[in-house]
């Protein structure tokens, strides 16, 4: 993988020195600055050379949800949330631009994060990330924003990188990275049966086994091919290639049969496009 431009944001000294010096172990990762605050913060960004962020998001004057404001959902790089408060860390990982680290994490934590930074840039699928930053901002709602005072101290030391911004396009994901304690394991979508929320996780149902994905439903559903990856449930996303057929229950619950006898129920507000969608296939 080439050089990833890192940025670090965050008021506490040691948060920073912290993440720096675990950066620094990976020779991909090239740290070009440090900011203290989200002023500072935001003139780095300005400049598009930043393929990575880490984002503290309670900060004096102008915080981490300020940042991304004052930026603007489209521009921002990928994102990695940093909180010492875990209801801010699940509200963040809902709409996930990236990861979240709940301060203090641990390396193993850490690594598990990055294993899924290198994913998602190697995919450099950024307009899934202005799409969850988006989401986030309206959740936080207009009394989030940051105050923009006149005379505010930028602190924020970088070493400014002359390099243009990337260009990114949209992919639909074909493989997944499963990361457990002690090892990583590729999944190919195409093998993918089914997927099961499991809170913050989705579980990948996989020719009889089941792994688990650090990954909300909403945003692995970003990620897969609505052409062959069907949401019939909060709760449940199918792959069409291994629908066997519909059946109604007595009460009129219908029913999605799959090729290796799991029978999932489909939501009733999703029950006609289920039908359309399976019907268009000839299923």
């Amino acid at each position: 993988m080439s050089e990833v431009r890192v940025l670090i944001v965050d008021d506490e000294p040691l948060a920073r020195r912290s993440l720096r010096v675990l950066l620094e172990q990976h020779p991909d990762m090239h740290v070009i600055g440090e900011c203290q605050d989200g002023r500072g913060a935001t003139a780095v960004l300005h400049d598009g050379a930043v393929d990575l962020l880490f984002l503290d998001i309670q900060m004096p004057e102008l915080d981490g949800f300020g940042v991304i404001r004052e930026i603007g959902a489209p521009r921002m790089p990928a994102t990695v949330f940093v909180t010492a408060f875990d209801e801010f860390a699940v509200r963040a990982f809902e709409v996930q631009a990236l990861d979240y680290l709940v301060k203090p994490f641990t390396d193993e934590r850490f690594e598990i994060m990055l294993a899924r930074a290198r994913e998602h840039l190697r995919r450099r699928d950024l307009r899934e990330v202005a799409a969850r930053l988006a989401g986030l901002l309206e959740q936080e709602g207009r009394a989030r924003t940051g105050p923009g005072a006149r005379g505010e101290r930028t602190a924020c030391a970088t070493a400014r990188p002359t390099a243009p911004p990337i260009a990114h396009a949209t992919t639909y994901a074909k493989r997944l990275l499963v990361t457990t304690a002690n090892r990583s394991q590729v999944i190919h979508v195409s093998a993918i049966d089914w997927v099961q929320a499991d809170d913050y996780y989705a579980a990948l149902h996989v020719g009889g086994r089941r792994h688990l994905l650090r990954e909300t439903m909403s945003a692995l559903e970003a990620r897969l091919d609505p052409e062959t990856f069907l949401r019939i449930h909060r709760s449940a996303i199918v792959n069409i290639e291994r629908v066997h057929g519909l059946e109604r229950t007595a009460d009129g619950q219908l029913v999605v049969v799959l090729g290796n006898g799991a029978r999932l129920p489909v939501s009733r507000s999703r029950r006609d496009a289920v039908e359309v969608a399976l019907g268009r296939r000839g299923a």
